[in-house]
């Protein structure tokens, strides 16, 4: 697809300028360079499935990098008590960070759900369907009494509770959606069906792997601190740090059902089971 080739341009134009151009450059190249990656996934898609998120509804496409600007702030915001992460190189006024970390911010759920749906297309058959959730009536109401709990954790002893980060906002977010009627993890859990949740590991995976491997040899980039797990890193990531992007992958997704549901949009415009 034309769209596909376009970002393959810009991946080849950016990627190396990314890590050779001497100084800070990162803040120039990072939304381009994503944008790239994203066009690219989403050719792939469409080439599998005859459809995309960018063919199906380019409005709604374009939405999804608005809707990731306020959640990864919201994550942002987190960390400022947890401090497992930090921005590293150029000097930046609040004001220039704040604009340039926001566009950097808004590929975040486009490039989670792209590389998930790519992943879904590859899952054909049902997997694991005797895993079937069992749910009581009230579990919605447990999900968020569960996560602000968590929550309260994270802030009040933050070295001890710190991968309750990515835990406590898939819980009351997925919570919420499930008390509100609108699609969510849940119902497909309860048929036994894991493939949107496979799916989503898949795609974060591989967004994780371009995340950390691009930002090695960034500048400005990001570096972790991680209590207690702060060994065996690949690229600046501990090893046992991906694990955190897996619960962040329902969160996106959670996130994007809520959103959907709240707003009545009409139709399944993520799809990550196979059509028909």
């Amino acid at each position: 697809m034309a769209w596909g080739w376009v970002g393959l341009g810009l991946i080849a134009i950016c990627w190396p300028l990314n890590w050779l151009l001497p100084g800070p450059r990162t803040h120039l190249l990072f939304f381009p360079l994503w944008l790239g990656l994203i066009l690219v996934l989403d050719s792939l898609v469409f080439q599998r499935k005859g459809s995309s998120l960018l063919s199906r509804d380019p409005t709604r496409f374009a939405g999804l990098f608005l809707l990731s600007v306020p959640l990864w702030w919201f994550f942002e915001l987190l960390n400022r008590r947890v401090q497992n992460w930090h921005y590293v190189g150029g000097s930046f006024t609040p004001l220039e960070f704040f604009c340039l970390a926001s566009l950097a911010f808004s590929t975040v759920i486009p490039a989670v759900l792209e590389a998930s749906e790519l992943v879904s297309s590859f899952l054909k058959k049902p997997l694991l369907q005797s895993w079937k959730m069992t749910v009581h009536p009230a579990l919605g109401w447990g999900m968020i009494g569960v996560g602000l709990i968590t929550l309260a954790l994270l802030l009040l002893w933050p070295r001890y509770f710190f991968p309750l980060l990515w835990i406590s906002p898939l819980l009351i977010v997925e919570g919420i959606s499930y008390m509100a009627g609108y699609k969510s993890l849940i119902v497909y859990l309860q048929r036994g069906e894991w493939r949107p949740v496979l799916a989503l590991f898949g795609g974060v995976l591989i967004c994780a792997f371009f995340w950390e491997f691009w930002n090695y040899w960034s500048w400005p980039k990001w570096v972790y601190t991680v209590p207690f797990f702060d060994f065996l890193h690949v690229f600046e990531m501990p090893l046992l740090g991906y694990l955190g992007y897996l619960p962040f992958a329902l969160t996106v997704c959670s996130f994007v059902h809520l959103v959907q549901g709240a707003m009545r949009w009409p139709g399944h415009y993520l799809r990550l089971l196979p059509e028909g």
